[in-house]
Parts: structure tokens; sequence; C-alpha cells
């Protein structure tokens, strides 16, 4: 493992790896730092060549010390589709989706939790708690299984059943709250306070992250070291859009890829918007967002943790933050399904959305080399789809 330590990005102060440690004192997100010097000398593209096709081979960038202490159930190095169908019709011929809901639980969930899930058992974690709006939940559930590590799962009572099925089964203690992911957050936070818990909260441990930015080491390589124009984001905690910008500087810095970065987007729900509203207001932290509701389940976080960590990411790469509403989502997640073939869940839907309003503002161009980010599959909503197929009799006969 090369870690050198935990840094935080808001009062700098450090940390010592080894050690099991959630927020910095000043109560900021912290952030894993490697020896980037050391890793140039023993870690090259062509080590690449010959690793299996998972996240792990990029594990000299990833926190885990010992082969032992790695839950690995083959997640990784996902597809990028070309939409070759729908990208011409909506003037982006080169617009590209990264498809996560090939991945074991059907979410990009389970980069964060493959990785952090690990790193919690090597650092000797025996129970953790976390709130969900109900993938990460079934994610961090998956991987707790295969390490022995007792999980305990809050989810909001409203949250798609799946996702509650899929906790239970996988043997992980869930409880309901009658209210939102922030309620969820604060039993956990008085759980933890009380029992000693690892706190598996988003941001509230180091390690989600380094499994998330393994999206944007994938995309680097899958590209061919050339980095898109403009990747889109559904928003909702934000990890996802802060690990590919960590990511993509570590490319930088090690030399892999040259100075261009590509326009962040964060996408949102118009029910539920903090991050497009703060960037709007040219802000650099949220307010929470009072009565959050949108059928794009996953993205409905009021005030998330890292949302100063977001927006940076957002700002530096000349990027922006767009809302769409729930109709435009539902509307483009049946494009995809029925031009591609792809069922892809809301929040990825919501990408595509976002994608055709910045077409309409000029924002993006005819020649660029555009990316959505579907971070599940479609198959955990089947509340989001109505079918009224006609009843046949054994005899009937039909025609087109």
């Amino acid at each position: 493992m090369y870690v050198s330590h935990l840094e935080c990005p808001k009062c700098s102060l450090t940390y010592e790896s080894e050690r099991l440690i959630q927020l910095c004192v000043c109560g900021s997100p912290l952030l894993v730092r490697y020896d980037l010097n050391k890793i140039r000398t023993v870690f090259s593209k062509d080590s690449l060549l010959n690793r299996k096709p998972d996240l792990w081979r990029y594990r000299e960038l990833l926190p885990v010390k010992k082969q032992e202490h790695i839950v690995s159930l083959g997640e990784g190095m996902t597809p990028v589709l070309h939409l070759k169908n729908i990208g011409p019709e909506l003037n982006m011929p080169a617009l590209y989706m990264k498809d996560e809901g090939m991945l074991p639980s059907g979410t990009f969930k389970d980069r964060g939790a493959a990785v952090g899930v690990s790193r919690a058992k090597e650092l000797g974690v025996k129970v953790l708690a976390m709130p969900t709006n109900g993938n990460a939940g079934g994610s961090w559930a998956t991987y707790s299984a295969p390490a022995n590590i007792r999980a305990i799962i809050i989810m909001p009572k409203d949250a798609p059943a799946i996702n509650l099925k899929e906790v239970s089964v996988k043997g992980a203690d869930l409880y309901l709250v009658d209210g939102l992911i922030s309620d969820a957050g604060k039993i956990v936070g008085r759980a933890v306070s009380q029992h000693g818990w690892f706190d598996a909260s988003t941001l509230k441990e180091p390690y989600r992250i380094e499994g998330k930015k393994t999206m944007g080491l994938e995309l680097a390589e899958q590209f061919n070291w050339e980095i898109p124009d403009v990747i889109l984001y559904p928003t909702g905690g934000g990890v996802g859009i802060i690990g590919i910008y960590k990511a993509l500087k570590e490319l930088q810095e090690l030399g892999w890829i040259n100075d261009k970065m590509p326009r962040l987007v964060s996408v949102q729900s118009t029910g539920c918007a903090p991050i497009v509203k703060a960037w709007e207001e040219k802000k650099s932290e949220s307010v929470f967002w009072d009565n959050a509701k949108t059928m794009a389940f996953g993205i409905t976080v009021p005030k998330a943790l890292g949302d100063f960590l977001v927006l940076d990411a957002v700002y530096k790469t000349d990027g922006c933050a767009i809302a769409v509403e729930d109709k435009q989502i539902i509307k483009a997640q049946q494009m995809i399904a029925a031009r591609e073939g792809a069922f892809v869940c809301p929040e990825g839907a919501a990408t595509l959305a976002a994608a055709i309003q910045l077409v309409k503002k000029n924002w993006i161009k005819a020649d660029d080399t555009v990316v959505l980010l579907n971070t599940g599959t479609g198959l955990k909503y089947p509340q989001t789809v109505e079918t009224n197929p006609p009843v046949l009799q054994p005899d009937d006969s039909i025609s087109i």
C-alpha cells in the first residue's frame, strides 16, 4: 500500500492512515493521499496489460494494504457504450454511457462498498452502521457478508422494495425510518455514539471515495488516456463526482494524462437540487433542501456532507450544475431503453435529460465527447415503467 496519510481538504490537518478515523476534528471528510512519486517508480500503464478487468487492477492507487483483506465480487471495468442511435439525433454524435448497472448488486455503490468494506476489515471493524436511500445499503450489506462484518442499515420506509429485500436477504440488520435519508443519518449518528460502531455514512469514512474514484481511472483507460470533454454525473451525496475528479488529478500527477480536465456536470432533480442552487448562486456550500422529493430516489439528498468538494470539482473543471424534472427523467429513461436497449435507473436517465438541456443551451457542442454515468440498473426500479399489453387468446393472431 502506498498511502502516505489522510488529509483534511478544509483545514489541511493530516492524520496517520493506519488508525481508524472518521472525520477531521473540524467536521470535514478526510481524503486519502498517496506517495505518488514512489508509485510512479513501480506502476505504469504497461502494468495493467495482464491484470484482471476489475477495479483492483489499480491496487497501487487504492488504500488496502494486504491482499487477504480484499473483499471482491468481480466489481469494476463496466462497459462504455457508444449511444449510436440517440447521440446523432440529439446533436451529440460522440455520446457515450458508462453502465454501472453491470456491477454485482446492480449499482455503482459496489465500488465504494468493495474498497470501504475491505479497508474496514483491515482496520478491525466488526460492526458498521449507515443510512441509505437504498442502493448503498444493498451494496454495503453485500460486501459486509463475506467480510464477516455486521451491517446495520437504516433507510426511509419509502425506499424501493427491492432495496429492502436485498439488504434483508444479505443478512444485514435493516431498520426503516418515517422520513428522509437525513433522518436516517441522525439515528445512525446516535447509535454510533452509543455503541461505538463504525460509521459508514457517506463521506464519514475516507475509503468510499477511493472505490468510487475507480470510475475515473477506468474512463481514462477506456478512452485510451484521452479524457472526454464532458462527464455528467447524477448527484446525491456526490461521492462519485468527487472521486472522478480525484482520480484524474492523481493520473495527471503520475503523468499518465495531460492537463486537460473534463467539464464535470452535477445533475440533480428539480425536487431536490441543493448543489444546483449553490452553483447558480456561486456559493461554496449548499443549504438544506426542504421537502425534498423526486422519483430518482437515489439523489434525494437534501444536504450532502461533501457538497463543498462537489462544487469545488465543478468550479475547477469549468463544469456546471443542472436540475431536471421527473417527467424529463422518465422520457430519457424510455429513450435509452427503446433506442439503445439499456434499461437504466432514473438517476442515470437524469444525465441524458440534462445533456439534452445543455445541447439546447449550446453548452455542449456537437464535437464534444460526452459521457453519461448510469449509476445502476433500471431493474431495481420497476415502478418507473408502466405497461399495459393486450391479452391474447390462444387462437388469436397479431399483425403490425
